[in-house]
């Protein structure tokens, strides 16, 4: 096995952030006051709010680290992090701009033209332009490489026939990008010959099937592409470079403060009682202590990130081990308060996280491919 570092090293400042934490947090505090929000488990999936996202983004907190000249603010990614984990701790919803300010705007910005940069990054900076992502395929799970939706040349642009599911904010959303096959499938070269592209959602062709979950909420969609033309201006990075264009937004992704933070909201309330705390004092401690270490690497990841490190394993660790413990978070108060306390507020939230739990180890990767990626990455045979 060679030697490679797990989790690369923070080199930042813990509190040169501190002040901006604090706006975040008064902003915030406001927001539930007012009762123009309300705390939800799994806030980036199920807590769809345009307008939340548009008062965000007139404070600045959307499209950080797009530069000032595509209509963001030219912030770093640590600065970016310190404001998505205020806003995941406190159960905001920000599902609505959530994939496209985590992931296709930094995507954008390494494979995008320049037509596209200006068309789209700034309706995202601004909280008006919303994205989904067009991967998983039915039958297929994490195995992108089996993907079947086919892109065919035609004049003009390609053709898109195929279907993806499990595309959150379909339903909602303007976009999405769209992993297709180019190219036959060559089985000695799996990850050869697919491409991406820029499909716009209300396009003829199109159809959005919403996939309801069992207490009946709509997050999730499948989506049939029946011929759908695309045009070349929306053909995203280079054709047969999709493999390798995928996997690097797969850090941005999968590293995120999302990945241990999605059952915060819950534990904060718990926090409130404290003789439920007292009743169960270690199992809340180991926690709290899973978080806290999480944190660090989270806040690690990110700085590499913005030092333009390769970062998929570091990744793939800070999702294995954070979707563990959103789930263990959820199970954990489940066993401690059971199903009805008399508190509205901590019964809500323990009924979203156990309907959400399944979906916790599964989405962006489930955690048994994941630890192949990091046993890959280490060098293990």
């Amino acid at each position: 096995m060679r030697s490679s570092r797990l989790v690369p090293p923070t080199t930042s400042d813990p509190h040169a952030h501190d002040e901006l934490r604090a706006r975040v947090r008064a902003f915030l505090a406001d927001e539930f006051e007012s009762g123009a929000i309300e705390p939800v488990v799994d806030c980036w999936l199920t807590g769809w709010d345009e307008d939340f996202s548009r008062r965000l983004a007139a404070r600045g907190w959307l499209g950080m680290t797009i530069p000032v000249d595509y209509g963001g603010h030219d912030r770093g990614h640590v600065e970016r992090f310190v404001v998505t984990e205020e806003l995941l701790a406190a159960g905001a919803p920000v599902a609505a701009h959530w994939i496209a300010d985590r992931q296709i705007a930094p995507s954008l910005l390494k494979f995008g033209t320049d037509m596209q940069k200006r068309s789209l990054l700034p309706g995202i900076a601004a909280g008006e332009i919303f994205f989904g992502i067009g991967m998983s395929e039915p039958d297929s799970g994490s195995d992108l490489a089996s993907v079947r939706t086919r892109g065919v040349r035609v004049d003009g642009g390609w053709r898109i026939t195929g279907a993806k599911v499990w595309t959150s904010g379909a339903h909602h959303a303007h976009y999405f990008i769209c992993l297709a096959r180019t190219e036959a499938r060559d089985d000695a070269h799996r990850h050869a010959g697919l491409s991406q592209f820029i499909v716009d959602l209300h396009a003829d062709g199109v159809q959005v099937n919403p996939i309801e979950s069992m207490n009946g909420g709509r997050h999730f969609n499948e989506v049939v592409l029946d011929d759908v033309f695309v045009p070349d201006e929306m053909v995203f990075g280079q054709i047969g470079q999709g493999w390798t264009q995928v996997t690097s937004e797969l850090s941005f992704e999968r590293s995120g403060p999302e990945r241990f933070l999605s059952t915060m909201p819950l534990l904060t309330e718990l926090a409130a009682s404290p003789d439920l705390v007292e009743s169960s004092s270690s199992t809340f401690g180991r926690d709290v202590a899973r978080i806290a270490g999480l944190h660090q690497m989270s806040t690690a990841v990110a700085g590499a990130l913005a030092r333009h490190e390769p970062a998929d394993v570091p990744a793939a660790v800070v999702k294995v081990l954070g979707t563990a413990l959103e789930g263990d978070v959820a199970d954990h108060v489940d066993l401690m308060v059971g199903s009805e306390t008399g508190d509205r507020s901590l019964d809500e939230l323990v009924a979203v996280a156990t309907d959400q739990r399944p979906g916790f180890t599964l989405r962006g990767g489930t955690n048994e491919i994941l630890r192949g990626v990091i046993a890959r990455g280490l060098g293990m045979r």
